[in-house]
């Protein structure tokens, strides 16, 4: 009798028995309307957020008795944007370390194979809220100008590996109860800008700098203009420029601050300088105009002694349309309103290795994407060697976040 290989009509039983023992790490739930196959550490899962990208659930990872929230990233190589995108973000977590900027603890995929793949899923630190709920306390001084604080240094961390935002707002930024706070994502890739005569807003866009609007050139400093635009909706309570599309933007941005100069006209493309021009012409208000003292919370008594005139001072010179006139990350790191939190560490923590830019440059078809992120999944799985035994796993914990 003829013993029978295992790899016999194409048939390999170690390759079937590591498949199997692999599954058994996972299980499946409904979350809504959306399924999610994942490690069995991860138990106790709540939705609490949805976005272009995919769908945040909080749960509980039962090996570290740590409150975490999974992004399931579905089919992220569906079309090239949301590839380069996903591809970018996972890059970029996997490279940056710093307090201020949302944590990557762990990755995986389900799938095995290429020609399977089909999710990614990102397990991340669960924050409390996101900034949109921050927003509408009444926040005195100290909590304002600490939050500014944590904000400008998450920046100039990402500035230190070559990666400038373009994009913060308060949805993309998320915070504690003991108010610590945590830049959620990173922003545009170098190719994704947008053009003056772009169709209008599929997304926010009403904390984008001027020169990001306008489809100009951009230094690190374009970053400062998304925060001063935060500050003066913490200190007014409403969006301070909401734009229903570019043209619009541009309106409420000169009707409140003034038509810019001609040295900023002329470093206009021609036909955005064209429409720009032609616009009627506003003088702007006095910042003591738009945010009254009455907007203010009042003087701290603390040995902060923070004030509103100090809070203003910082919201004018944050806010100033033209990019070379704007205060710097570092130069606002250092106003009276805010180094009163200065920490050596924590603003000049070691940078991380240089980010590729070649990636946000790189054009490649969805296949290729596809193969791109699953590589880079498969290579996070083998460096980080996760030990999920079944012991591990234990009853439940309840916790209700207040969002993400």
């Amino acid at each position: 009798m003829v013993s029978r290989n295992s790899k016999d009509n194409g048939f390999d039983l170690s390759e079937l028995t590591s498949k199997m023992s692999r599954l058994s790490q996972f299980y499946t739930v409904e979350v809504g309307d959306t399924k999610f196959t994942i490690l069995k550490r991860y138990q106790n899962l709540k939705p609490i957020g949805s976005g272009a990208q995919g769908i945040v659930c909080a749960a509980v990872d039962t090996v570290t008795q740590q409150n975490v929230a999974i992004k399931k990233l579905s089919r992220p190589f569906q079309n090239v944007t949301h590839a380069k995108r996903a591809y970018r973000e996972f890059k970029l977590m996997k490279l940056v370390n710093h307090k201020n900027i949302i944590g990557l603890l762990n990755a995986f995929s389900p799938q095995r194979t290429l020609e399977e793949f089909q999710d990614v899923y990102l397990v991340m630190e669960l924050m409390d809220a996101n900034l949109c709920q921050v927003i509408q306390m009444d926040l005195d001084h100290e909590r304002m100008s600490y939050l500014l604080y944590q904000m400008l240094c998450g920046i100039k961390h990402l500035h230190s590996a070559g990666i400038v935002h373009r994009d913060l707002k308060p949805s993309n930024i998320v915070v504690k109860s003991d108010c610590t706070l945590k830049i959620l994502d990173f922003g545009l890739a170098r190719t994704a800008g947008t053009t003056f005569m772009m169709t209008p807003y599929v997304v926010t866009r009403y904390y984008r700098a001027p020169e990001v609007i306008l489809g100009m050139g951009y230094t690190e400093n374009v970053d400062i203009w998304s925060v001063g635009c935060i500050m003066g909706e913490m200190i007014r309570g409403g969006v301070l420029f909401p734009g229903t599309d570019h043209i619009d933007q541009w309106n409420k941005i000169i009707e409140q601050l003034g038509t810019p100069s001609q040295q900023f006209m002329v470093r206009l493309q021609p036909t955005v300088r064209n429409y720009v021009e032609n616009r009627p012409r506003f003088p702007g208000f006095t910042f003591e105009k738009l945010f009254p003292d009455v907007l203010f919370p009042s003087d701290s008594s603390e040995h902060n002694k923070l004030k509103a005139c100090q809070a203003r001072d910082l919201l004018s010179k944050m806010l100033v349309i033209d990019p070379q006139s704007r205060i710097s990350v570092d130069d606002a790191l250092l106003h009276p309103y805010i180094n009163v939190w200065y920490d050596e560490q924590e603003v000049n923590a070691p940078a991380p290795g240089p980010y590729d830019h070649s990636v946000d440059e790189r054009e490649h078809t969805v296949e290729q994407w596809k193969e791109l992120i699953y590589q880079e999944v498969m290579e996070y799985e083998n460096s980080h060697a996760r030990d999920t035994p079944s012991s591990h796993l234990s009853p439940a914990v309840n916790n209700e976040p207040n969002g993400y």
